[in-house]
């Protein structure tokens, strides 16, 4: 732009002659605007009665105006061509002082845009590290969760065999109190011969309780499932082997009277 004002004012400006044509037209032009400005102002408004038709009229004439217009090539106001030149020049002296605003309005839009493009890569950038570590920290937390609810489920399945454990010894307790209560052991009485008194005490010493069998039985089905049977001997009382195969506790082997085993509950 420097370069083109400068160039332009290295020129040298009208001639007079030019300049000189260029104030007879514009008198000219001047005094035909007035003329025609007089006409205006002079000329009466058409009376008519219809007001509708009236402005038909106009419309017409206005269109008809128009379209002449459009036919007609435009002229110039001058056809020197030093004065053309001069014209050309501050027009483009004007077009580039307007493109030179315009450029440096997007100049600086372009920076703003810049600008908003480095803060909004750093946000996204920022915004990318908390989602990293957020997602991180659901995986930290979701193992430790899986861990600990292992732990839970293992502590508490033992807290349950535990209780289990305690509840089954409660109940042995139970029903050896029970038997010890209503079913005890066979107690015979002392005779006068000692060698009798010391077989009975003998006898009584190797005879296992009806809570022992019970267990002894209960221990059978549990370690060996698959040969529950149990072999009879002189430990065991035959009444309580009786009471048992009666009650539908305990069932005998098929081959072999001295076999028991288990009745199965369930």
């Amino acid at each position: 732009m420097a370069e083109v004002e400068a160039g332009v004012a290295a020129e040298e400006a009208l001639s007079e002659a030019a300049l000189n044509e260029l104030m007879e037209q514009c008198e000219d032009q001047f005094t035909q605007l007035e003329k025609l400005q007089n006409e205006i102002i002079l000329s009466k408004p058409d009376s008519c009665e219809n007001p509708q038709g009236q402005a038909v009229n106009r419309l017409m004439a206005t269109e008809a105006e128009l379209k002449q217009w459009l036919t007609v090539e435009p002229k110039l106001l001058a056809s020197n061509s030093e004065v053309l030149l001069k014209a050309g020049k501050e027009e483009m002296l004007k077009l580039c002082s307007e493109l030179e605003m315009v450029l440096s309005c997007q100049e600086a839009k372009r920076d703003k845009l810049k600008e908003i493009k480095e803060l909004e890569q750093k946000w996204l950038e920022e915004k990318q590290q908390v989602l990293t570590a957020a997602k991180n920290h659901v995986e930290r937390i979701q193992m430790e969760k899986g861990k600990a609810s292992e732990h839970i489920i293992l502590l508490d399945t033992k807290a349950k065999i535990q209780g289990m454990i305690v509840y089954q010894e409660r109940l042995m307790e139970c029903l050896a109190d029970v038997l010890e209560k209503h079913v005890p052991l066979p107690q015979y009485e002392s005779s006068t011969n000692k060698k009798k008194k010391s077989n009975t005490q003998e006898f009584d010493k190797d005879m296992i309780s009806l809570n022992e069998i019970l267990e002894l039985l209960m221990n059978k089905a549990l370690n060996t499932p698959h040969d529950p049977y149990m072999t009879i001997d002189n430990t065991f009382w035959p009444p309580y082997i009786e009471l048992l195969l009666r009650y539908g506790i305990a069932v005998r082997h098929r081959e072999s009277n001295f076999k028991i085993r288990l009745e199965t509950f369930f």
